[in-house]
This record gives C-alpha cells, sequence and structure tokens, in this order.
C-alpha cells in the first residue's frame, strides 16, 4: 500500500524575538510537524495548507517546498505501508495555536533552538533534514547546525 502525505514546517516572525516554530505533540508522544493525508483532488499545497489548519488551528502561505520523505511502516489492517510526505515551509498568518485532540495533544510555538532541541531528542529521525533544510532557508543556526 502507499500513502501520500504533505504538511510544513510552520513559523511566524516575532516582532522582538525573531521566528517561532510550530510544533505539535503527537499521540505517540513525540513532538514533530503537522502533516496529513491527500484528500482527491487536492495538490499537495492545499492539503498541507489544510493539515495545518485541521490540526493547529493556524491559517498560513506556503514560501516554498522543502523536502519530500518516504518511509515505510507497518499498518495492522494493510500491512507494510509506503509512504511519501511533501513538505512545505509555510508563514502563518492567522489563528490561535489550538491542538485537534482526535490527532495530536499539544502544539506550540517554539524557539528554534528549542525546536531543533525536541525534534532531535523527541521527533522522528526522517524529519531532522526537513527541519535543517527550513532553518537553512530562514537563515537560522542552532547548536552549530544549519541546512543543508
Amino acid at each position: 500500500m502507499r500513502e501520500v502525505s504533505a504538511g510544513g514546517v510552520v513559523y511566524r516572525r516575532e516582532s522582538d524575538a525573531g521566528l517561532s516554530i510550530l510544533m505539535i505533540e503527537d499521540r505517540y508522544s513525540r513532538w514533530t510537524l503537522p502533516k496529513g493525508k491527500v484528500e482527491s483532488g487536492e495538490t499537495y499545497e492545499e492539503t498541507a495548507l489544510r493539515e495545518i489548519r485541521e490540526e493547529t488551528g493556524i491559517r498560513g502561505r506556503i514560501d516554498r517546498p522543502l523536502k519530500t520523505i518516504t518511509y515505510h511502516y507497518f499498518h495492522p489492517d494493510h500491512g507494510d505501508v509506503a509512504k511519501e510526505v511533501h513538505y512545505f515551509l509555510v508563514e502563518a498568518e492567522e489563528g490561535k495555536a489550538t491542538p485537534q485532540l482526535s490527532e495530536i495533544s499539544k502544539v506550540a510555538w517554539l524557539t528554534p533552538g528549542e525546536a531543533w532541541r525536541r525534534q532531535s531528542s523527541e521527533g522522528y529521525d526522517n524529519n531532522h533534514d526537513v527541519l535543517l533544510k527550513a532553518f537553512d532557508c530562514l537563515g537560522i543556526k542552532v547548536d552549530g547546525k544549519e541546512g543543508n
């Protein structure tokens, strides 16, 4: 089985503190990026914006594509699933960060350093390069790392 999703690294400009990055804590207590399944007739960009809005309450606009990742996982009903996720860099435009509790347990605006710390210690390995690419696009350096 093949599954295609889209999502994004959402950021906002703070008047005095630079940039903040939006991350979610999923139902497995992992810190990650908002994403979800592509629905029939949607573009990847439309899916990313819809899923971000549904999961976090934030409306945004796409700056640019970031990276497409692929991985496999086992689903108890469908067996081996080949997953493809298209990530975009998304600037927040409006909305209050509110978690969609049926899908995620928390949503938080984090400093880039804290976002990287949570990704590194409590995130999914396949999102490391996605976040680093977003940081590179935004001119952010954290812990001696920058996008590649």
